[in-house]
């Protein structure tokens, strides 16, 4: 527990949490004060993912509608309601022309990255509409993918695309019950799923290049921002990137 946490502290929950952009968010949180559930497949990864800290580690998939109820009544029993949800959990699937990609493997990705976003936010949505005080926040994790696509990434964009919507629409239907919805895009944060950029990522150019990353502690200062509002106010979007990486100008 830090030193401001606290029975009144927002409780977040924050999804793939074990790896990457997730566990430095979540250790962001901790370290702000929050109550945190950390969730993703693994409960090892989890646990090293929070080091200690006094957080509620619930194993889940998040393409599975009982394992995602599962999580948020846990989360509920553990303090009672949820402010903050974190919808990060993904995968970039299949790296393939679209003609080679395996249904299977698209299969996983729309189920990973868009069935999953939604069932987290549903289950989340339920929670803050039910709680007093009323309302929540949930920002997800789209992508650079969420505005123009990498080659032979036809899932992981796809699936990207329909978050923004799915975003807009959460929004949308949160008014009348005080839940916020936003969405983060992040361009090449520097982590395990980025980590040969420097070697070089294939171009709209049929080209390999070098692309630039920026440290990911900067993804989970801009979440806490978002996170930090009075739900008065709301980020629609943030798009955060490394500043020279091929963006602007893709393609």
């Amino acid at each position: 527990m830090t030193e401001d946490q606290g029975p009144t502290s927002p409780v977040a929950v924050v999804t793939g949490a074990g790896s990457g952009i997730g566990r430095v968010v979540a250790r962001a949180f901790l370290g702000a004060g929050y109550r945190v559930a950390v969730t993703g497949r693994r409960r090892d990864r989890l646990e090293e993912a929070v080091d200690g800290a006094d957080a509620l580690v619930v194993p889940a998939d998040v393409g599975d509608p009982d394992s995602v109820d599962e999580l948020f009544a846990a989360v509920r029993e553990r303090w009672g309601r949820v402010d903050v949800l974190f919808n990060n959990a993904g995968t970039f699937g299949p790296a393939a022309s679209p003609d080679e990609v395996p249904v299977d493997a698209w299969l996983d990705a729309v189920r990973t990255n868009l069935t999953g976003t939604f069932l987290c936010a549903r289950a989340a949505f339920a929670t803050m509409r039910a709680q007093d005080p009323q309302g929540g926040r949930i920002i997800n994790n789209g992508s650079i993918s969420a505005h123009v696509p990498r080659p032979w990434s036809a899932a992981y964009t796809a699936t990207k695309h329909g978050v923004t919507g799915l975003t807009k629409s959460l929004s949308l239907d949160g008014r009348p019950y005080g839940i916020a919805c936003g969405q983060i895009d992040i361009g090449n944060a520097a982590t395990d799923m980025t980590a040969g950029f420097s070697a070089g990522a294939r171009q709209a150019d049929g080209t390999t290049a070098p692309e630039a990353t920026f440290d990911v502690r900067h993804v989970a200062d801009a979440v806490l921002y978002m996170a930090g509002l009075p739900l008065e106010a709301n980020v629609q979007f943030l798009t955060i990137a490394a500043r020279t990486m091929p963006f602007i100008g893709r393609g």
